[in-house]
């Protein structure tokens, strides 16, 4: 098929809108691959079906011909984002039909563009930027159970498969025994995260949600006495708990909320480290901007995050424990040269990596190859 003939039809999570993506920030940061998509004319138009009833509104910030299919307002009320999941396919067939091939976003909702596949006969990607099984604790739960049957319902019934990490795809592959599937990492765009040469006044940071699984407790505790300043950006369930826990242990942390990713590369660049102490990861977008900025970094040396950083060349690994932690910001913040040959790397590591121009040639080759 001809590429300016070409269209995609973009399945988001089930219940995620382009107004949530808006109101966290992470608009302009999910919606670059799809415009350069559009500007490169690999697509000629791209429908994002998603779960807003006011998302029409935001086809005017989108450049290209990217067109927006929102959920109709009869199923807002509560459970309606879920029979809505079963009945897209039939309620959007105009547009569906016109699409030559799918992708989902996560693997939540996955069965919405399943169901269409079976429907119009068109081939699907099915994207996961994270793997639901792995990332709850309880194996007998019933929540890992349903996650572990939609994820080999899912994966069984895709033409091909895109995880963001190898961990993942090892994982998949000898658990759904998934031969369709490839790594394919999360982005960045190196044009809009790089060093921008300021002399860094600030110390420590943290960007991401405020969950249990972020570890934030421990780096909290991990600053006890080292007279450290951590700035902590993003929201969550924790964050009353952690104010108090900052506190009681007389730890100097500013809470500053979520700010659009656009500011982010600026907000980067006033800091001398950047922190991700988490217990597991998908591909975290977090440290892989912060990498791009230059700046150092510590991670935890657990799957996802082990996957970008290598110690000591492009950032520190630590175990998730308190006093790990607090080492490893003793040794970065007390050697500067250190600092700076682990940004310069990193940086290094983003642009031979996980830029978007290379992320977006290993997607077009895979959709090459299966549209032909």
């Amino acid at each position: 098929m001809e590429r300016n003939k070409r269209i995609l039809g973009l399945f988001f999570t089930k219940g995620i809108s382009v107004d949530l993506w808006e109101k966290k920030g992470l608009l302009d940061r999910e919606k670059i691959i799809y415009e350069k998509l559009i500007e490169k004319k690999y697509f000629s138009k791209i429908f994002w079906f998603t779960y807003g009833i006011n998302d029409k509104k935001y086809e005017k910030n989108l450049n290209g011909n990217i067109q927006i299919i929102p959920m109709p307002k009869i199923f807002w009320p509560k459970g309606g984002k879920l029979v809505y999941s079963f009945l897209l396919p039939f309620i959007r067939r105009k547009y569906l039909k016109q699409c030559s091939i799918y992708k989902t976003n996560q693997m939540m909702g996955s069965w919405t563009a399943i169901f269409a596949k079976w429907l119009y006969k068109k081939l699907l990607v099915l994207r996961t930027g994270y793997t639901i099984s792995l990332s709850l604790k309880n194996p007998n739960t019933i929540k890992k159970i349903m996650a572990r049957l939609v994820e080999r319902f899912s994966y069984a019934n895709a033409d091909c498969c895109f995880v963001s990490s190898r961990f993942d795809l090892r994982y998949i592959k000898k658990k759904y025994h998934t031969k369709n599937i490839v790594c394919v990492p999360n982005f960045i765009d190196i044009n809009k995260f790089f060093p921008l040469g300021f002399l860094p006044k600030k110390e420590l940071i943290y960007i991401g949600r405020l969950s249990e699984e972020k570890n934030l407790v421990h780096l909290i505790r991990a600053l006890r006495k080292t007279n450290f300043n951590l700035d902590i950006y993003g929201k969550g369930h924790l964050e009353k708990k952690l104010k108090s826990l900052a506190k009681k242990n007389n730890v100097r942390v500013l809470f500053k909320g979520s700010v659009p990713n656009s500011k982010i590369p600026k907000i980067l660049s006033d800091y001398q480290l950047f922190i991700l102490p988490s217990f597991y990861e998908g591909m975290p977008k977090a440290l892989l901007e912060a990498m791009a900025c230059g700046l150092p970094c510590i991670g935890t040396d657990v799957r996802g995050i082990n996957e970008v950083i290598k110690h000591n060349y492009n950032g520190l690994l630590v175990k998730t424990d308190s006093k790990s932690i607090r080492r490893g910001v003793l040794k970065l913040m007390n050697d500067k040269k250190l600092r700076e040959r682990l940004g310069k790397n990193a940086r290094k590591t983003i642009e031979r990596e996980y830029s978007l121009e290379k992320v977006m040639k290993k997607e077009i080759k895979i959709y090459d190859r299966l549209l032909k």
